[in-house]
């Protein structure tokens, strides 16, 4: 393995912590006598081309600095290939890091994990979903999840977090379930009204937000939890179990794994890391051993 490591960083994930993150993990990477390389980019396409550039040129490890939003990017650029991805988690949500019992917001703490990882060769091959050509590390959502994500991004005001508390409210006024198909693993097409549909490779989004609470990141599966047809009144009961990953006990919520998952909606936008896949219908497969991670 060759002693340059590529940062691939976020200047503004968590409203700058990603920048201020980069510089001790660079310090821990240096200390353990890595050479450090810093990709930044003027915009995510021209990040994602010079991260792709560095994984063919043979780099050491992609060490991802900033959120969700960050290590999907830098999962394009690596799944696939052999080379190792580590991860300092320096954004809102974190799930990713969380799913891979990885440190939050301690970037020296990271960033020396990394390096140990990585002289010892201490590398895990976990899975990761794939759609339409876009890697995914923690969830797909679809539904009223996703159309929550719709409407917060495209809110200016309030900053940060808040604005989909309150775009969730807003969606709740205008709350319909939707009709879905949803077919897996090849088999039997099912025709249901459902409020949403998440398929995790990993367990959790929007910041520790348990929606599949039972996935596992090495058995080659997808969890898809199908929240069916309820009232307002039901979803905002249903809803603060989701932190504690007990609404799977709810009659309303069913639970599936399968490898391939192909959902069919009308009007619904797909979420992957928190990020827009574009319209429904989409096709998920969970792709076992896709990305090696370094891990404690």
């Amino acid at each position: 393995m060759t002693s340059e490591i590529t940062l691939f960083v976020n200047p503004t994930a968590g409203r700058g912590r990603g920048a201020r993150a980069a510089l001790p993990a660079a310090s821990a990477l240096r200390d353990a006598g890595f050479s450090v390389r810093t990709v930044l980019g003027e915009d995510a396409a021209d990040a994602l081309a010079r991260a792709r550039e560095a994984v063919a040129g043979g780099t050491g490890a992609l060490v991802a600095v900033g959120g969700d939003g960050m290590a999907n990017l830098a999962l394009q650029a690596v799944a696939g290939t052999r080379t190792p991805f580590g991860l300092v988690a320096a954004g809102t949500g974190n799930d990713f890091a969380r799913a891979l019992g990885l440190p939050v917001g301690d970037p020296a703490a990271s960033g020396r994990l990394i390096a140990d990882a990585l002289k010892s060769d201490r590398l895990r091959d976990v899975d990761l979903g794939r759609v339409n050509g876009t890697w995914f590390g923690t969830v797909l959502a679809s539904g009223f999840d996703s159309r929550v994500n719709d409407r917060g991004n495209r809110m200016r005001l309030p900053a940060g977090r808040f604005k989909y508390d309150v775009a969730m409210l807003a969606e709740l006024a205008a709350f319909r379930p939707f009709p879905y198909r949803i077919t897996l693993d090849d088999g039997e097409t099912r025709e249901i009204e459902a409020t949403l549909v998440a398929v995790g490779n990993g367990s959790s989004y929007g910041g520790g937000m348990r929606i599949c609470p039972g996935a596992d990141l090495g058995d080659g599966l997808f969890d898809i939890t199908v929240v069916g047809d309820c009232s307002r009144t039901t979803l905002l009961k249903i809803f603060p179990r989701v932190y504690r990953g007990t609404h799977v006990d709810h009659p309303l919520v069913s639970v599936h794994r399968a490898a391939r998952v192909e959902l069919l909606a009308e009007g619904i936008t797909g979420y992957a890391d928190g990020e827009p896949l574009g319209p429904l219908p989409l096709i998920a497969e969970c792709i076992p051993a896709a990305v090696r991670v370094a891990l404690p």
